[in-house]
């Protein structure tokens, strides 16, 4: 491609290879600066929260390994292998991340855009062993093709306009989600529901609330995992959960399908939209709502209202409410997983009939802009990708084009 140039990675900046403090020095955790591991990194996320953090005395430990602000992380061992984010502030990483800290030559957003391109070539240098690695040395010499830096930081302030927006929208889905869950704990937790105050409380219940067992006011089912040996029951058009995808409050695809064959030969079968999905064993406890008509595997719990005024807001702050005692329960088990018999015994606190519907009637505009905005983010990713993929490949010229940076490359425009 004209005016683009073969280069290594390591012609792209200086490379790092993280690592874990050892065991024996537990003090060189705390809560001042960002550990990076694989499971902290999304597969679409630029930036990210982590989990760990080291103390003044681990980053003093392993100063030579600190990654700078805008460092390009790249994971390269296991299944894992090719996810990418990059720091928002110093930050360290384990060993499994080879990091990306970019020189003067190149533009830092530009290299994480390359960055996430690179899945196919790294799994393909990790060849065919049982635990893949790209170890430093081969990752720094794996080529790349990038342009000049002013044509780096057009194609980085496209891409960066897009992930932006879904910033925004995620603190907004944020906000609105505090909101709701603020609401329910107002009413349903602490008690302080629209006329609480004339309500009598008899044996610290509210009168005319009930306990009930979960199987009195939902149906629970569960799926399956059609044969892997069976490939013509995959790539379908029916969409198919896994526990490892309940992790925000909507889920808007899935990763992957399953045709109708795989539906009428095993115990698979469809849930509404709008079902609560928990999962039962691997990522226990997590929680989402389907925001399609779905199938599920057989880790995970659906709920399915014997009322029509159990709303799906309602529904999804009752069962997050009591998803760690559930947890606790299943740890006190022979088999420490949840199962439908657990779920179905477990008892619960139901309110009046009345008081759910006026939560709903307040809450269900709220969850409603919530699933637009986790869609709004859905679109835009693909939007994103499409053009990330002829930008890099210099199908879209950007030499001529008139480029407005965005937010989050202001800055840097100031001090180039």
């Amino acid at each position: 491609m004209k005016g683009w140039d073969l280069k290594r990675i390591d012609e792209l900046g200086k490379i790092v290879t993280g690592k874990t403090p050892s065991c024996d020095y537990p003090d060189e955790f705390g809560s001042e600066y960002p550990f990076i591991t694989p499971s902290d990194i999304p597969n679409t996320q630029k930036q990210i929260s982590v989990e760990r953090f080291l103390s003044e005395k681990g980053m003093e430990s392993h100063k030579s390994i600190r990654l700078p602000p805008k460092t390009t992380c790249v994971v390269c061992i296991g299944a894992t292998i090719g996810k990418v984010c990059t720091t928002k502030v110093q930050s360290f990483s384990n060993q499994q991340i080879n990091s990306i800290i970019t020189n003067e030559k190149n533009d830092p957003d530009f290299v994480y855009y390359l960055a996430t391109t690179l899945k196919d070539a790294l799994v393909s240098f990790a060849g065919g062993a049982a635990t893949p690695i790209v170890n430093k040395s081969v990752f720094s010499s794996i080529k790349v093709l990038a342009p000049a830096k002013k044509h780096q930081r057009k194609i980085a302030a496209i891409l960066s306009a897009y992930d932006d927006l879904i910033k925004i929208n995620n603190l907004r889905i944020a906000i609105l989600e505090k909101m709701a869950e603020e609401l329910y704990r107002e009413w349903f937790v602490r008690l302080r529901f629209p006329g609480h105050d004339n309500v009598k409380i008899v044996k610290g219940v509210p009168e005319g609330w009930e306990v009930k067992q979960i199987t009195q006011i939902y149906r629970t089912s569960s799926g399956s995992t059609p044969s892997r040996e069976k490939s013509e029951y995959y790539g379908g058009n029916i969409p198919w959960v896994k526990t490892g995808e309940l992790k925000k409050t909507f889920l808007i695809k899935t990763e992957e399908q399953i045709t109708e064959n795989a539906l009428e030969n095993s115990s698979a079968k469809i849930f509404p939209k709008h079902t609560i999905i928990l999962a039962m064993y691997c990522a226990m406890g997590e929680l989402s709502i389907l925001s399609l008509d779905a199938a599920t595997n057989q880790a995970c719990c659906a709920f399915l209202p014997k009322y029509d005024y159990l709303s799906y807001p309602f529904s999804y702050h009752l069962i997050r409410n009591v998803r760690q005692s559930l947890i606790n329960l299943s740890f006190g088990a022979a088999q420490q997983n949840l199962s439908q018999e657990i779920i179905k015994k477990f008892k619960i606190l139901v309110p009046q009939k009345e008081l759910i519907q006026k939560f709903s009637e307040v809450v269900l505009p709220v969850f409603k802009t919530i699933e637009n905005f986790y869609t709004q983010n859905d679109r835009l990713k693909i939007f994103r990708d499409r053009l990330l993929s002829r930008l890099m490949s210099g199908k879209i010229d950007v030499e001529n084009m008139d480029i407005q940076f965005p937010a989050s490359m202001q800055e840097e425009l100031v001090h180039a």
